[in-house]
């Protein structure tokens, strides 16, 4: 197997090319080809020399990832389940909006964080993507635009996918630098939005990468007791540890930073969580927004229901009464496996399944 060419940000390719008797201006050719012209074979890289095009084409793929299964939803939101060259299968959603066509990636497949809410964490990690794979999600979205000679682009990204993008460290930072540059796909770092679990030490690591990129925190409960019943995480990350990383990075980039909370009936959603969260928040309530979140029904854990619409109002109305800014998540792709990791399950199972005579 080869590994994909996505994987390299341009300063990489430089010294690839370098490495191997070229030009360093061959990256920049390739960037050109790859991401504004969106070729798919190197040999359609019309500027390049016939030895130029056997290096690429003997060193690295184009395509890695094949389209196995593609569910359109009645809102327009689209999700596509990707085989990988491993025969691995991984999730990615396009969701549209007035603001623009938002990408939700990847990162891993499988979780080992083990939240007890989530479809995606049923099938244990097998092993990480690498920067390519999580990529190339982005490049197979766009190709679908333009298959449809449709003049639209994908201008927003969400690392919410299956798997923690923190415990995917080094690959999810290449992949930042390759859709921010500005040779290439050029997606602004402010319409990137990377969501954490809490891992700590990696949040600490990401504020002082010095991105623009925006992060969000799976907060989901404000005590120990309650997060560490539903996220397995918080025994190692404790609530307290996680404030003051959080602390950290909102002092070295002073920027907005999102808590996901999930509502679970009867859990999580009374309005006395909702004034601890407020407690917990109080002293960086400038920079936060909470999204709630309407939680997606999963068979397999079949203990967990919607919160009511009247429980979602009185929690939202409890934060903002703390002057906590906060909104409730428009649910999207209702009618095709919504939950993330949902898709993937359903077609292991399938392919699982033995054959009748």
């Amino acid at each position: 197997m080869k590994n994909s060419i996505y994987g390299l940000t341009i300063e990489q390719l430089k010294d690839w090319f370098v490495e191997n008797g070229q030009k360093k201006y061959r990256a920049e050719q390739v960037w050109d080809w790859l991401y504004i012209k969106r070729v798919t074979e190197f040999s359609e890289m019309k500027n390049l020399s016939k030895d130029c095009i056997e290096l690429l084409e003997n060193s690295f793929a184009i395509r890695t990832l094949d389209q196995a299964v593609k569910q359109e939803s009645s809102d327009g939101t689209i999700k596509f389940l990707f085989r990988l060259q491993d025969g691995n299968l991984i999730e990615t959603v396009l969701m549209r909006f007035k603001y623009g066509n938002s990408v939700c990636v990847t990162t891993q497949v499988g979780c080992n964080i083990g939240c007890s809410f989530c479809a995606s964490g049923l099938l244990k990690k097998s092993r990480d993507l690498n920067a390519g794979e999580i990529v190339e999600q982005i490049m197979q979205v766009q190709a679908h635009f333009d298959a449809e000679q449709k003049e639209e682009r994908v201008s927003h990204i969400v690392v919410m996918g299956i798997g923690e993008p923190f415990d995917n460290y080094t690959n999810l930072m290449d992949f930042l630098h390759v859709v921010n540059s500005q040779k290439g796909l050029a997606i602004g770092a402010r319409h990137i939005t990377v969501s954490t679990s809490g891992i700590v030490p990696k949040i600490y690591d990401y504020a002082d990468e010095g991105l623009q990129v925006n992060l969000a925190i799976s907060i989901h409960a404000p005590t120990n007791e309650l997060r560490s019943r539903i996220m397995k995480i918080n025994k190692a990350y404790p609530v307290e540890k996680l404030m003051d990383s959080i602390d950290y990075y909102l002092e070295k980039s002073n920027r907005r930073i999102t808590f996901e909370y999930i509502m679970l009936r009867d859990v999580n959603d009374h309005v006395e969580e909702a004034n601890k969260l407020a407690k917990l928040l109080e002293n960086k309530r400038h920079l936060s927004y909470v999204n709630l979140i309407p939680y997606n029904s999963v068979d397999e854990h079949d203990q967990y229901q919607q919160s009511t619409p009247e429980a979602i109002s009185a929690f939202y109305d409890a934060l903002k009464k703390k002057g906590i800014n906060c909104g409730v998540r428009h649910e999207q792709g209702a009618d095709i496996d919504a939950a993330c990791g949902q898709l993937r399950s359903k077609q292991i199972k399938k392919e699982k399944k033995p054959a009748t005579v």
